[in-house]
């Protein structure tokens, strides 16, 4: 008998049994026998699973679930396996994420936000509880091969550098064996920050030699799948897929956009009401459903400017291309199971977004989606959208489309992303295809399922139990509950009969076929927070789901008793799963030692050296809307000195200190990708030991002003110049600060995307804050607003 089969598996690590057995004196002795090597294998007959997850794709984009855009790999799915029309997400990438990947509700694992407004409330700080531990962790523990690609954005703010700690992240702390992404809330597809593990990693070609992370990481997952099933071939894997599209930004290859030219001509209005006549066709929706009223402060689409109207068009055919262009990739990665003879016997799910579609673009959408929370909404004017329209997609832009595009794309629903009252936040369409777990095929399945039902479907497929105790420490019990008795019974009454949703605030509760709903805010009110108002006098809706399937006739006036019914639910599971305190502040979670969260650099100097890379804006310092200075120590050879010395940014805005192709001193500011400010040496740095500095004197007198920007060598002022405009809230969510080089996309157009390294050797590079900080007039809704457009 082998330790897994004494073993119960409720207790992980499974434990090592010692040998009990005889010894003899002599290893030649015919009597010396010992059992085989104990291995931890997975239980008989466990099934492969592989989790799909898109990101901000509405319940009304795919055409699998009525909407515009060919998914062809979706619909193969669905003929083969089961559509689920009433599956919910969170209304928001982190906690979603958070949520599925532990099988617990997301404020239980401390996920009731993202990681940059974490605060130290227990429902809010970011941190997965060991008493939490997440599937893929499980699943290793039982002899599964486990491994995530693509989009992390669930590691806390402070623990995002190369130095960890490292108990978060995707390999090692949260299961996974091997993991190639990136973990911030989006990424540039075409100059990635990717991880590798936890180590930064140099995309493998540029994207004008057609370079694409949704294609880079489908081939990491095939070649992974590859080598697994080569070496292990009788050891399933546990495979986690995480594009980043469809998130800002919108980037995909212009040949796909252009696949839906003319398609969106007669705008969102008439999108969703060829959408909820599809679904009906389709039955994803009941024949009588009604298609909602157009949230509040959507724009009419007729009374749009013709020549805004061209930029609109254009910013939704790229999305679907866009869309269409992950499904394409997906599908690969689906052909490669298929061609390895494991897709029957593997359990995939593909969960066309972690929420509803994204209302973060804004009433015009923007060719550069961080100008607006940067105080450059002004460039994003229709005549410079449409001078660029060629480019929408493309390298030089960082695309997102309007907030009514989004609202069309959730249709029939009501509201968006962020907003977890109403379905278009979190009613997510979701195919399960599994030939060898179900007979059904090609059939839709309407029970109430959220993605905290994962978990114990995945459980029941590895055929392993969830466990009382890991790592020896007592585990909270699983809050969602296993699908599989809807695989092969349409009709069977569901079993995950009470849900609550929060989300900034809105809150929502499903019971029994009955809702509940109160909005809190509205994702594109730059207020939030402002003036919320107090909870207590929030208005509920209740909505009687067995009669209106897209919460279209609000019955709270009708009958208010029900509605108290539902809402005292709602207290008692907010309160039993860590939602409360409810928190609408700004200000005060925009700041970490007011929100009481850690920081990793403290004071206001910081030393950095030479190899340093990979730094994102949350383990930096600051040098927003203040005064400051960086001084280098280095060494110039010979043939003379080029290349970077710091850098922070890239595409969208950013800065960088360098020495330009003839060896002058440069610091070149660029504003949100629009505008470049340099000062230059008069003359270039000659060979030798030299302490290069630029000091900046900020403007003052508010956030985003300008200053002057002077630069040294060896004490010595050898030129200045300008910075008229500055950035408020981020340079980007994923570009980095680099010692020695600009790594991802190049933060000025004075040198390449390659070969931009300091042809010399840096000793050290020190930065240091003024005193003169600014960054106290930023409005906190601004901040709040560049957050929540980038998660």
């Amino acid at each position: 008998m082998t330790t897994n089969d004494r073993a119960s598996r409720t207790v992980l690590p499974i434990p090592d049994q010692r040998y009990a057995g005889a010894f003899t004196y002599d290893a030649t002795d015919a009597d010396t026998t010992f059992p085989a090597v104990p291995r931890v294998t997975a239980p008989d007959g466990a099934a492969n699973v592989l989790v799909i997850l898109l990101d901000d794709v509405g319940f009304g984009a795919s055409r699998a679930f009525g909407g515009p855009v060919n998914m062809p790999t979706a619909e193969r799915l669905a003929a083969g396996g089961l559509k689920y029309t009433r599956f919910h997400t969170t209304a928001l990438c982190s906690p979603t994420r958070a949520a599925m990947l532990s099988g617990r509700n997301h404020h239980t694992v401390g996920m009731g936000s993202i990681t940059e407004t974490a605060t130290n409330a227990p429902g809010y700080n970011s941190v997965r509880p060991n008493t939490c531990a997440p599937v893929a962790e499980v699943l290793r523990l039982n002899g599964f091969s486990t491994a995530q690609f693509g989009k992390c954005h669930e590691v806390p703010a402070w623990e995002t550098s190369g130095v960890g700690p490292f108990d978060h992240w995707p390999s090692p702390g949260n299961g996974f064996e091997y993991f190639y992404g990136f973990t911030a809330g989006e990424t540039n597809q075409y100059y990635p920050a990717i991880r590798q593990g936890t180590s930064p990693v140099e995309q493998a070609k540029l994207p004008e030699e057609g370079y694409h992370f949704m294609e880079d990481m489908t081939d990491q997952a095939i070649n992974w799948i590859k080598q697994q099933k080569a070496l292990a071939p009788d050891r399933p894997f546990f495979t986690y897929f995480a594009p980043g599209a469809t998130h800002m930004p919108h980037h995909v290859p212009k040949e796909w956009a252009d696949k839906y030219k003319g398609q969106f001509d007669d705008g969102w209005e008439a999108l969703r009401e060829r959408t909820i006549a599809r679904q009906k066709e389709l039955g994803v929706v009941p024949q009588d459903a009604d298609l909602t009223a157009p949230s509040e402060g959507i724009p009419n689409w007729d009374d749009q400017p013709e020549d805004l109207k061209k930029v609109l068009r254009r910013q939704m055919e790229n999305y679907a291309g866009f869309l269409e262009f992950a499904d394409f990739h997906t599908g690969r990665l689906i052909d490669s199971l298929d061609e390895l003879g494991i897709l029957e016997d593997t359990l995939v799910y593909y969960i066309i977004g972690d929420n509803g579609a994204s209302a973060e673009g804004g009433e015009v959408g923007s060719f550069n989606g961080v100008a607006g929370t940067n105080g450059g909404a002004d460039l994003m004017t229709t005549e410079y959208m449409l001078e660029h329209l060629g480019e929408w997609g493309g390298v030089e832009s960082y695309p997102h489309y309007s907030i009514a595009w989004a609202h069309g794309l959730n249709a029939p629903y009501q509201w968006t992303k962020q907003v977890a009252s109403h379905w278009g936040g979190t009613r997510n369409g979701t195919i399960v295809h599994w030939p060898n777990g179900f007979e059904s095929k090609g059939e839709l399945r309407h029970q109430f399922t959220h993605v905290i039902d994962l978990a114990p479907t995945i459980f029941e497929a590895a055929k392993v139990p969830a466990p009382v105790l890991v790592h020896g420490v007592t585990q909270e019990p699983l809050h969602g509950y296993s699908m599989t008795y809807s695989f092969d019974e349409g009709d069977a009454p569901e079993t995950h009969t009470t849900q609550y949703f929060e989300m900034f605030t809105n809150r929502g509760i499903y019971h029994n076929g009955w809702s509940a709903v109160t909005k809190h805010h509205t994702p594109w009110d730059t207020q939030m927070g402002q003036h919320g108002g107090s909870f207590a006098d929030d208005r509920w809706e209740l909505y009687d789901g067995s009669t209106d399937w897209t919460q279209a006739h609000d019955l709270a006036k009708e009958q208010p008793e029900k509605l108290e019914e539902l809402k005292k639910i709602f207290m008692i599971q907010a309160a039993r799963f860590n939602v409360y305190p409810l928190d609408d502040r700004t200000a005060e979670r925009l700041v970490p030692g007011l929100a009481h969260r850690p920081t990793l650099v403290k004071g206001k100097e910081l030393v950095l050296f030479e190899g340093m890379s990979g730094l994102t804006e949350n383990v930096m310092l600051d040098l927003k809307a203040k005064s400051f200075s960086i001084t280098a120590q280095v060494q110039v050879a010979e043939a003379g000195g080029r290349g970077v010395l710091l850098s922070q940014g890239g595409r969208t805005g950013g800065w960088a200190l360098f020495l330009d192709a003839d060896g002058h001193l440069v610091y070149t500011y660029s504003f949100v990708g629009v505008i470049e400010y340099t000062a230059r040496s008069a003359e270039p740095v000659v060979a030798g030991e030299h302490q290069l500095r630029i000091e900046f004197a900020y403007d003052g007198g508010g956030f985003g002003k300008g200053g002057l920007a002077s630069l040294y060598i060896d004490g010595e002022p050898v030129g200045e110049g300008r910075v008229e405009r500055t950035h408020i809230t981020l340079y980007s969510f994923d570009e980095t600060t680099d010692v020695g080089r600009d790594t991802g996309s190049p933060v000025v157009s004075a040198y390449g995307a390659r070969d931009n390294g300091f042809k010399g050797r840096i000793e050290w590079i020190k930065v240091v804050q003024g005193d003169d900080d600014h960054s106290h007039l930023v409005p906190s809704h601004i901040t709040l607003e560049a957050l929540m457009a980038q998660q």
